[in-house]
């Protein structure tokens, strides 16, 4: 009799402890999910905020020294750039005046990015953005609207797509539906130092 009890005890019980091993692998085990570095770089986390921005506008052919690289906002030109993808740097103060109106700013250092990479970002680009090279920005890439920036890794950085849905529709800008539609051509801009 105490036998055949053993017998059942252990055809339950071995079935139980072994299922259970299955179902909770050790930490190290479990290894299918993200690490906290891939999370970094699928999430809008690392999204600079730049708040209480200034937005005057200069006199034409001003220059203005931003804090930042690419600027994020400021006091800017009268005159915006058109909506487009830019093969040549592009004036910061006119640019800044299209982050005023909305726009999404993609740069990257030409440097690290090749034309295929260029062609990358311009189909990732909304139909309100620019984008232009920038030699002096730290990340290869950088995303930026009205007050918020980010650093991104390259053209195949999922987090474009996750920026450009979270600001793309100009919450932060100031004038947020004014669009760099009708800007102009870069050269048709004055001179830097042209006063009126």
């Amino acid at each position: 009799m105490l036998a055949a009890a053993l017998a059942v005890a252990i055809a339950v019980l071995v079935p139980v402890v072994l299922s259970k091993d299955d179902a909770d692998p050790e930490p190290d085990e479990a290894s299918d999910g993200p690490s906290s570095s891939e999370q970094v770089e699928t999430d809008l986390g690392a999204v600079e905020e730049f708040p209480g921005l200034t937005r005057q506008h200069v006199a034409v052919g001003e220059e203005v020294d931003y804090p930042q690289s690419p600027p994020v906002g400021g006091d800017h030109a009268p005159y915006w750039l058109e909506c487009g993808v830019y093969d040549e740097p592009v004036p910061e103060v006119s640019v800044v005046h299209d982050l005023e109106h909305g726009t999404v700013w993609l740069t990257y250092r030409p440097d690290d990015v090749d034309a295929a990479g260029v062609d990358q970002l311009a189909g990732q680009l909304p139909d309100n953005g620019i984008l232009s090279p920038y030699d002096d920005q730290e990340a290869p890439v950088v995303i930026t609207v009205w007050g918020r920036q980010l650093a991104l890794t390259g053209p195949d950085d999922p987090r474009i797509a996750l920026f450009v849905a979270e600001y793309g529709a100009g919450d932060t800008a100031p004038e947020p539906f004014a669009s760099c539609h009708g800007g102009v051509d870069p050269s048709q801009l004055p001179p830097s130092g042209t006063t009126v």
